[in-house]
């Protein structure tokens, strides 16, 4: 069944593949494509598919966009979204998947842009965000124009907390759907006043901080330095003395904090990039004996795949297999997987 695009840039501005299908619809694709990438690749049973869990916002849930500001031979100025695989650039004045609060500021956003432009300057690549609070910040022209002030923080409120994030951090585009994943990873694990919560490739700290008050101790480990000063500022103004923030690789500081967790009931998250995980992180985990439960988080298919089939050769078995929708209308999906010991 097809329906009408709402967007009139449909199929020409490469963002969205699924606006000309009901959203039931494109939810079903999404699942049937997963499960035959991993069916085709890994051991799983069927069973272990969970069924795909909706965003509860479709439209207008992206917390970011990231445009290309371009200056052309005859001096005009353009500002949009370059085509994947081209040089070509499409014109944006509005996106259906952005926050309204960001679209109501594209037309400033163009016109502060094109004054701050340097003469010699041809392309600039602009990233625009809004918080939870409405607040509209942008960067992207000049040295450090994505560094922002702790007063202009943006931030979410997930779990009863303020999680802050800034334009020079990574956090995830769509609000709306933390809540369900943090919900889901907390009641697949028996929680206890002396479990250890290891938020691997931690970010400004976005897990380690909303299961805070379910774990004795929380290690969050990670090496971007713009999101370590977040993640900080996120443990100190929620005055977490049980949470560890260590900086650096997670190859580095994983097999020590693994031995000093020792005897302990340990869970591990890891949200790594989209490479995926590096080989000593892999063999880490394998080794890793006292770790009771690891939830893999992914937006890869084909580096999930690969990262599995070395986790599941002798130490670990997948228990459980749930996409989550973080992109409607898009064929990004994310992908949390749960692992017990073999």
């Amino acid at each position: 069944m097809k329906i009408e695009p709402l967007c009139t840039l449909f199929g020409t501005c490469g963002g969205c593949q699924y606006q000309d299908i009901p959203y039931e619809r494109e939810l079903a694709l999404k699942e049937e494509t997963l499960k035959q990438q991993l069916q085709e690749e890994l051991s799983v049973a069927g069973e272990v598919f969970e069924p795909i869990e909706s965003s509860p916002e479709v439209l207008h849930y992206r917390s970011r966009l990231d445009l290309t500001l371009r200056k052309r031979n005859n001096g005009e100025r353009q500002m949009g979204f370059m085509l994947p695989g081209t040089q070509r650039l499409q014109e944006v004045t509005s996106c259906l998947l952005a926050r309204r609060e960001i679209n109501d500021y594209l037309p400033s956003l163009k016109e502060q842009a094109v004054r701050m432009l340097p003469a010699d300057y041809r392309v600039a690549n602009l990233v625009v965000r809004v918080g939870e609070e409405g607040k509209v910040f942008w960067g992207g022209i000049g040295r450090r124009s994505l560094r922002m002030k702790e007063e202009d923080y943006f931030w979410v409120t997930v779990r009863g907390r303020k999680i802050y994030y800034a334009l020079d951090t990574f956090f995830q585009a769509n609000h709306s759907i933390l809540e369900k994943i943090i919900a889901r990873i907390e009641a697949l694990v028996p929680w206890t006043k002396e479990t250890v919560f290891l938020d691997l490739y931690s970010g400004v700290g976005l897990f380690g901080i909303a299961l805070a008050d379910r774990a004795g101790e929380v290690v969050m480990i990670e090496e971007g330095a713009d999101s370590v000063k977040l993640a900080a500022y996120n443990v100190r103004v929620h005055h977490l003395e049980h949470v560890r923030l260590l900086e650096g690789k997670v190859e580095t500081h994983l097999p020590e904090v693994l031995k000093e967790a020792s005897g302990k009931p340990c869970v591990a998250l890891i949200d790594p990039p989209r490479g995926g995980l590096a080989a000593s992180v892999i063999e880490t985990l394998v080794q890793a004996k006292d770790l009771a439960s690891l939830f893999y988080l992914s937006c890869s298919p084909e580096s999930l795949v690969r990262d599995l089939k070395e986790l599941t050769r002798t130490a670990w078995r997948v228990q459980k297999i749930m996409p989550f929708d973080f992109f409607p209308r898009t064929r990004h999906l994310e992908t949390l997987v749960w692992l017990v010991r073999a």
